[in-house]
């Protein structure tokens, strides 16, 4: 409650007005009754008509201040959940980029999606209303009852002895309501999982005709997320139900013990009149705070669910004193590094050395699961080394600022992710702060800038969703641009070709080759073609690196590599792999 409640330090002026404006509403609703006992009791019997002329004209002004408060409440208050919800959903956001990759490949983006946005959606709801249902709840209590002990201490007595059933059954209910809102919060999470899984996937499932199948694990998903939900509403029902026959039990003892004392004469009409008013304004809190229990509940599991994000740690953090670069050369050292993904699963990376000069190209190629593209997702530290260290120019990455050291790696991979919208505005997602003419310069450098003037509306053309109007070798391109934009010390190129024609694959690699001079690049390649000129290649297998050297010097071993190139363009079947 002390995190929930630090959201409302920074709209404190606004939690004043609207729980000024409740105050002086529920003031005002305590008014109404005392002016009926006064009609019944005073002006009628003495027919003093303008008394109730005067007293019914401050009853519209005290009615006017009202309209006045309940829109105050219904806006205002409106507005400061809203702010409440901003401000959590951006502490949110924020946070969750700086989890690491091994979250997001343990976690579903639905899921992600559904604490982003249907969590606090409940939680700005409970925001607003919390404090103000129960604070206007608390005075209507406190003030009706206080008055209806000075009207008759024995009906007073009568309503509170009914109360207290109404308290103990409420609590005794609540148990059951927190576990069943729990459950549909879950359930939420997973049908949102499983829509955003169904709708990325529809081209997919469209292609093997598989929507039926589709249809038929959305039902269960769906199916779960429809009995949960009528869980909740049984839990609910009990929950109203039996609130509500209290709520008539009391009525009903008021009318009938308050008319026998009226008859008598321990009561007047106008006291009894008034009892009746104040019970209905006792009962109306104790339904606002039946709903709002119900509220707290469903918003309260969903600030749960925010707390339990906030509060998940990435392990790849900046250390305390990171170390100053002016600039950083490139030069790229994996000392005695070992890297498994999870502690019951083997070692993917075991005793690793590599050295990579400031501006070499160094090529690496093997079978899949030897450990390529880990070593690719090592060097930016999207994962952690558990053994070793890899330097930068003498520097252990984890003393660099993850900042600086990202922003000096540019990776290009074989599945190029395009934002939607425009194509200016994914090139220069490289770099957010470059200029049109930068923009321009990269995409001339990436050759893709002929191709964007010839489209109607040149850089201004809508891509769509994941770059879907462009071809393979567009995207790619355009990834190559935004490189080029971003203009980093180290660039890895990730199966960055693999994907594509023999036409298309020419094209990129000369745009590859002018982005790579001058700079450290690794290059990840399972067509070798694309690797001939490098500096170095790397021929990794299950037991670490088997060979190395250039192209010419590889190919006279008659080795591993001379093998593998003679399977891709001779068609000979590799002796060893």
């Amino acid at each position: 409650m002390k995190t929930f409640f630090k959201y409302y330090k920074p709209h404190y002026k606004l939690f004043f007005i609207d729980m000024t404006a409740a105050t002086i509403l529920a003031g005002i609703d305590m008014i109404f009754p005392l002016y009926s006992k006064s009609i019944i009791d005073k002006f009628i019997p003495n027919k003093q008509v303008d008394m109730i002329i005067k007293y019914s004209i401050l009853i519209l002004f005290l009615y006017i201040i009202r309209l006045v408060c309940n829109y105050i409440m219904a806006y205002w208050g409106h507005v400061m959940g809203a702010r409440i919800e901003y401000d959590m959903r951006n502490d949110l956001f924020k946070h969750i980029q700086t989890l690491p990759f091994k979250y997001f490949d343990d976690n579903k983006t639905g899921k992600i999606m559904s604490r982003i946005i249907n969590d606090l959606n409940e939680v700005s709801e409970l925001a607003h209303h919390g404090p103000e249902d129960f604070f206007i709840s608390a005075i209507m209590i406190i003030g009706s009852l206080a008055i209806m002990f000075t009207l008759n201490g024995v009906l007073a007595f009568t309503v509170m002895i009914i109360v207290f059933f109404m308290v103990a059954y409420s609590i005794r209910s609540r148990i059951n309501m927190v576990r069943t809102f729990r459950n549909v919060r879950k359930k939420t999470s997973d049908i949102n999982a499983r829509v955003e899984n169904s709708i990325s996937g529809i081209r997919l499932s469209k292609s093997f005709a598989n929507e039926d199948y589709e249809i038929e694990k959305f039902k269960e998903s769906n199916s779960f997320f429809r009995n949960s939900k009528n869980a909740s509403f049984k839990a609910i029902g009990y929950f109203s139900s039996g609130n509500h026959f209290l709520s008539d039990i009391l009525n009903l003892s008021v009318i009938s013990i308050g008319g026998v004392l009226t008859y008598r004469n321990v009561m007047s009409p106008g006291d009894l009149m008034a009892f009746s008013l104040y019970t209905a304004f006792f009962l109306r809190p104790i339904r606002r705070l039946i709903q709002f229990t119900q509220q707290f509940q469903s918003g309260m599991a969903g600030f749960e669910r925010f707390l339990e994000l906030m509060n998940t740690k990435s392990d790849i953090t900046d250390c305390d004193n990171p170390v100053s670069f002016e600039k950083i050369e490139g030069n790229l050292e994996f000392k005695d590094v070992s890297f498994r993904y999870e502690d019951d699963m083997g070692y993917v990376l075991k005793n690793f050395d590599i050295s990579i000069t400031s501006g070499s190209t160094v090529a690496l190629v093997g079978p899949s699961g030897v450990g390529k593209t880990t070593i690719a997702n090592l060097i930016p530290r999207f994962y952690d080394v558990q053994g070793g260290s890899i330097n930068i120019d003498d520097v252990d990455i984890k003393n660099i600022s993850l900042k600086i050291l990202r922003k000096n790696i540019g990776i290009v991979q074989q599945d190029v992710f395009i934002f939607y919208g425009t194509i200016f505005e994914n090139i220069i997602y490289g770099r957010p702060d470059a200029c049109e003419e930068e923009v321009i310069d990269a995409a001339k450098k990436a050759n893709i800038y002929e191709f964007i003037i010839s489209l109607e509306n040149g850089f201004e053309t809508i891509v769509g969703e994941r770059g879907i109007k462009l071809s393979g070798g567009q995207k790619q391109r355009i990834a190559i641009a935004r490189v080029f934009l971003k203009n980093p010390a180290i660039l890895i190129l990730d199966e960055a070709t693999s994907s594509l024609d023999n036409e298309n694959e020419l094209a990129i690699q000369k745009s590859i080759e002018e982005l790579s001079k001058n700079r450290t690049t690794v290059i990840i390649a399972h067509r070798l073609s694309t690797i001939k000129n490098a500096d170095e290649i790397l021929v990794l297998t299950g037991e670490g690196i088997s060979e190395r050297g250039k192209h010419e010097d590889l190919i006279s071993r008659k080795g591993i590599y001379c093998n593998l190139y003679n399977a891709q363009f001779k068609g000979f079947i590799p002796d060893e792999i």
